[in-house]
């Protein structure tokens, strides 16, 4: 909703060290983004071919024929670059593209993480965050963002019945957090340099199996399977993750 946690790293991370099966992370963030930059990606396949085919077919093969592959062997689709091109596209997803996000989510041997960006109310990614089994809403804990965590909260919850809060970085505790907003807090993630590195497209890093950004990630990709599988929601696993609106730019 405010500020850069790093949603994209994290939800990369969660994928990397997904309990089971061939997970996908779908970039969909309105403002752009990362992914072709930083592992030197081409833009096609992507969530811009995914929107074209997606007004002619909805099956669940249709995610997997517009990933890419990461060089750790994630399977990802990515975003356009320019906000202009992935506003558009979102556009299209969210009306057409949905039904062939939840195909591929009921499988049992898959997972659809979505990082939508910063989310409000306004978003074009919004209709993702509705049809998703979870949210987890991911920032730092610190004031000015929490603040903005703490007004959008009534709005989150209209959102989606499996609302999750996750922590990034140092700041306030867990603790802290949970007595003044009033919501458990789901995890928190460290601030782990040299575990976002190779997340980062960049060479030299930990790997998620080796660094506590993985470790601590794997942790989260549980709780939130049981997080959706006692809830009154379907157990698909189409997931969506976000920041809260309005900021510039991502800090791994």
């Amino acid at each position: 909703m405010k500020g850069s946690p790093g949603v994209t790293t994290a939800a990369l991370a969660m994928a990397a060290r997904w309990p089971d099966g061939d997970p996908v992370v779908v970039e969909a963030d309105p403002a752009g983004g990362d992914l072709t930059a930083r592992f030197r990606l081409p833009a096609t396949p992507g969530v811009v071919s995914l929107a074209a085919a997606a007004r002619r077919q909805s099956s669940a093969e249709l995610l997997a024929e517009h990933c890419q592959r990461l060089p750790g062997g994630l399977r990802v689709v990515v975003g356009p670059v320019a906000a202009e091109q992935a506003r558009a596209a979102l556009g299209v997803l969210t009306t057409r593209g949905l039904r062939a996000l939840r195909a591929a989510a009921r499988s049992p041997e898959s997972a659809v993480l979505v990082d939508v960006g910063r989310l409000d109310a306004a978003s074009p990614a919004l209709p993702l965050v509705r049809g998703a089994d979870a949210l987890m809403v991911m920032t730092r804990p610190r004031a000015d963002e929490l603040s903005h965590v703490a007004t959008l909260l009534e709005s989150v919850s209209t959102w989606t019945r499996t609302p999750g809060l996750v922590l990034i970085g140092d700041g306030y505790s867990r603790a802290e957090v949970e007595r003044e907003l009033g919501v458990p807090v789901m995890a928190s993630l460290p601030d782990d340099p040299q575990g976002a590195a190779v997340l980062c497209g960049q060479p030299r890093g930990r790997t998620p199996d080796r660094s506590a950004l993985g470790r601590t990630a794997a942790r989260l990709g549980r709780t939130l399977l049981r997080h959706v599988q006692t809830s009154d929601t379907s157990s698909d696993e189409l997931v969506t993750a976000t920041t809260p609106a309005t900021g510039n730019g991502e800090v791994p």
